[in-house]
């Protein structure tokens, strides 16, 4: 099979008897990144501006990001299991896997209000032309447990692991398709649905197709989410 990769036309063969990896058909999906063109934009508009000559260039920078969560990483010492592949950071056009001290240093560089401006603007262009159809919008609060000393860390419900501070990440998804739209990440303490509200509103009333899809008509909740919907009724068949 053949993967049109940002380093040129690639054959893949498979092969029954080897290991199975976890990156193994990662060329299939560079081939979508490319032909779809996501990842070049999203470099390109990120609001990161590095002027010395030995900083990282962004596509090595954001690539080595992208391919950590890929992998299913979890911290940044993580990335440097990166640094032993020697195939698929060519295949999205990168020069080098960079250092965790690296990624770190320079993602504290983007400024939050122009760093969410820019994630949620590529977001949203994967996922609203799926808006202009009948969809359902599900909440859903999750309990993240942190250890360490972590900005927002509080004690709240935390049913696994009580009295361990946490996040709370309030999720807001199209039903049955499971695609994101946004994620909340707010202090431990604030796991409740009337602290997604905010988030909520802000999401209708900044989306232009959701808000132009929604506008006029009510929301509908489920019974245990009554508490949205009474702050506030608007749109069709919004949950």
């Amino acid at each position: 099979m053949i993967a049109d990769t940002f380093a040129g036309r690639v054959h893949v063969e498979w092969d029954a008897t080897a290991p199975v990896t976890p990156l193994g058909q990662l060329p299939f999906f560079i081939d979508f990144l490319k032909q779809a063109s996501l990842f070049d934009p999203w470099v390109a508009d990120c609001p990161l501006h590095l002027t010395s000559p030995n900083a990282p260039r962004k596509r090595d920078l954001l690539g080595t990001v992208m391919l950590s969560v890929l992998a299913g990483h979890r911290r940044y010492a993580h990335v440097t299991a990166l640094r032993c592949d020697p195939v698929n950071p060519p295949l999205l056009g990168m020069r080098k896997v960079v250092s965790e001290d690296s990624v770190r240093r320079n993602l504290e560089k983007i400024a939050d209000e122009p760093g969410r401006i820019w994630l949620r603007n590529h977001l949203d262009y994967c996922t609203a032309p799926l808006l202009g159809e009948p969809w359902i919008l599900d909440v859903d609060s999750t309990v993240k447990p942190l250890y360490g000393h972590q900005e927002g860390a509080k004690v709240g419900y935390n049913p696994r692991k009580p009295g361990r501070p946490s996040h709370s990440y309030h999720t807001y998804m199209l039903a049955n398709l499971r695609l994101v739209l946004r994620v909340d990440v707010l202090p431990g303490d604030e796991h409740n649905v009337r602290h997604a509200t905010e988030g909520l509103w802000d999401l209708v009333s900044t989306r232009a197709v959701i808000k132009r899809f929604c506008q006029g008509t009510r929301i509908a909740s489920n019974p245990a989410d009554r508490s949205v919907s009474r702050q506030r009724k608007s749109g069709r068949n919004c949950r």
